[in-house]
């Protein structure tokens, strides 16, 4: 029972969050979940992860994002809502290991949060990494 109400915590803080980009147009955009209460776990791991990425803690980025995207599997609701979050978070978990010098993972990631969800800040993530590996 608080397990479930927890998850629906999370969930409703969610559903009313929005993902913003944390770059310019000539760089990777990082997703980050914007809330009015005190962040969940699943937003905690999602903010977290962009926030190492942008200080260049990319290891650490990514295994955060990695527990992200789990929890992000495991939470309830809205299918249309938890993929595009599932996308974004492959998407910062891409960027993470695209800078890292791992491309082939993190090219990956960017392909699987697009094929997820249709996002024009995913959509340039992807861009960008194949621009940078000249595909």
């Amino acid at each position: 029972m608080k397990r479930t109400l927890i998850k629906t915590i999370a969930l409703s803080s969610l559903l009313t969050c929005s993902a913003v980009a944390l770059a310019d147009q000539s760089d990777y955009k990082l997703m980050v979940i914007e809330t009015a209460t005190a962040p969940q776990p699943v937003e905690q791991s999602f903010n977290n992860c962009a926030l190492n990425v942008k200080s260049k803690n990319y290891a650490q980025a990514e295994t955060i994002c990695t527990k992200a995207i789990a929890l992000l599997k495991q939470s309830e609701g809205p299918k249309m809502k938890l993929r595009e979050l599932t996308s974004f978070a492959l998407s910062n978990r891409g960027v993470s290991r695209m800078m890292a010098k791992n491309d082939t993972a993190g090219l990956s990631d960017l392909y699987e949060a697009a094929q997820m969800a249709d996002s024009a800040m995913v959509s340039h993530n992807l861009t960008r990494a194949k621009e940078y590996l000249s595909l």
